[in-house]
Formats: structure tokens, sequence, C-alpha cells
């Protein structure tokens, strides 16, 4: 019987060093990837011109320029990318839940986010803005009060007017469509998002204006990976800092957002070359 007791305390034994061998031999990231041959990466559908479902079924944006790229670095074509539709809300859980490899949705980096996952380095520039009917009366935080403010769920926007402003009425909406046609139907009296996607909105918009140009704080969108990806995180690094010697992000500037902006905006108000701030 002990004998028996042995054994079977050995065969266990065996069994649990095994599997701690197996787990120290578990692929990277990166491996990962390129053993599943695509490369899965959150974007908007509905958050034009930066990520966004065209009439064909196609994804298109700035968002989606850089994420062909990265399919290409990393696997030799930028077909072999798996664009998952992500909203503001749910990019963090996406990342930890595995449900995606990278998120490139116009992700705006913040320390709170910095917490819950891995920031590269950044390719654009953003701030928040205020767009409101042209002939509204909005031109300041103050002209907000006793109005209803329209925000998305998760953006900053949210964050920063549920922080500073607790006492600004706000509507909240899961997705920017709803958002927006909220706006269109007098829901509300003004909206705040990305001012880079306001400027793109109103020049569509003509029946509305950027009533706040600019408030909060400047900041700057990059790709994020998921917490400890040290390997992806370092390969993305490697990668915009390579871009940026081909300013590859003022030729996707041209190709997806150029023609979106008014005279009031250029390349280098958006465009961040290489991961550095001008």
């Amino acid at each position: 019987m002990k004998n028996l007791f042995l054994g079977i305390f050995a065969a266990m034994l065996a069994m649990f060093l095994n599997a701690c061998g197996e787990n120290s031999k578990q692929v990277n990231s990166l491996e990962k990837i390129k053993q599943n041959g695509v490369v899965r990466i959150g974007v908007f559908g509905d958050k034009p011109p930066f990520g966004y479902v065209d009439e064909k079924g196609k994804n298109q944006g700035y968002d989606v320029y850089l994420a062909k790229r990265i399919a290409k670095e990393l696997l030799g074509d930028e077909n072999k990318v798996q664009f998952v539709l992500v909203e503001a809300a749910n990019r963090v859980e996406f990342l930890k839940s595995n449900k995606v490899d990278i998120i490139l949705a116009n992700f705006t980096q913040t320390p709170e986010r910095a917490e819950q996952v891995d920031f590269c380095l950044p390719y654009m520039k953003v701030a928040l803005g205020v767009v409101a009917p042209k002939d509204s009366t909005i031109h300041s935080i103050e002209d907000l009060k006793d109005k209803t403010l329209l925000i998305n769920k998760g953006t900053t926007a949210d964050a920063y007017f549920t922080k500073n402003y607790p006492n600004i009425k706000t509507l909240k909406y899961d997705q920017n469509t709803e958002t927006f046609a909220a706006l269109m139907d007098k829901r509300g009296d003004a909206l705040s998002h990305d001012n880079t996607l306001l400027f793109a909105w109103v020049k569509d918009h003509p029946q509305f204006k950027m009533a706040i140009k600019e408030l909060g704080n400047k900041d700057v969108i990059a790709p994020a990976v998921k917490k400890g990806d040290k390997e992806l995180k370092q390969f993305i690094d490697n990668l915009i800092i390579k871009l940026g010697e081909e300013r590859f992000f003022h030729k996707a500037y041209d190709e997806t957002l150029k023609q979106h902006f008014g005279d009031d905006v250029q390349a280098d108000d958006v465009v961040i070359e290489g991961g550095k701030i001008q």
C-alpha cells in the first residue's frame, strides 16, 4: 500500500512538473500571432474618417491604414488582419479578455487607462471639442450650464465632464452613430468628442459649428496592447519609429483624413511621426 501511494505521488508530481514545463514554454504574443497567421486589431466601425465600415462592408480610415501596415510587417501581407469592431467603453476589456491583440480604435492615452493596458508610442494628437447648431449661443464651457450635452460612454469626453463639470447635464450613448443622431434630432444642445473627429464631422454637416475648438488637455492617441505584453509593444514601438522615417503618417493623413478636414486643419496639427511630438 505504501508503495502504491508513493507511486501515485510520483505520478502526480511528474504531471505537475510537466505542466510547469509546458507553461514555461508558452509562446509569446508575437509568436502566437505568427502561428495563427492573423493579427486581431480592434477598430471603430462608426467613427469616420478614423475607423468605419464603408458601403461595401470594408473597413476604412486612418487607424485601418496603420492596422494594415502592422499586418504587413508582422505577417508579410496587409490582408492578414482581422478587424474586430469595438466601442469606446469596451476597448480595455477586449484587450484584457484576449478578444484582440492590439487596439487602434482612436485610443487616447490617459493615466487611468495606462494602469490597465500598455500604450505604445503615439501617432496622433488630439484634444476635446464641442459642436453645436450653427445658430447656437454656446461658445464656452460656461454656456453649457442649463444645457444638455451629448457624449459617448467611455470616452475622454465622458471622463472629463464627469470629473470636472459634474453639474452639466449629460446624455450618454454607446455608439457614435447614436450620439450624433441625438444631436441632429435635437435631443441635446451640444456634443463633445475628440476635436479631430468633430472637425471632420462639421465639414460634412455645415448646419453645425465648432462651438469650442479645444478644451481639456492636449493628449495623444496611441496603439494599446495587453498589460505586460512586452514583445508586442516593443515591436509596435520599433515599427512606429521606422514609419516616422518614411513619413508614413503624413501619407496616411493625405490618403484618409485630408479630404475630410477643412482648411483650418493641417497634417502637422494632427500627425505625430516616429512617436515624437513636435
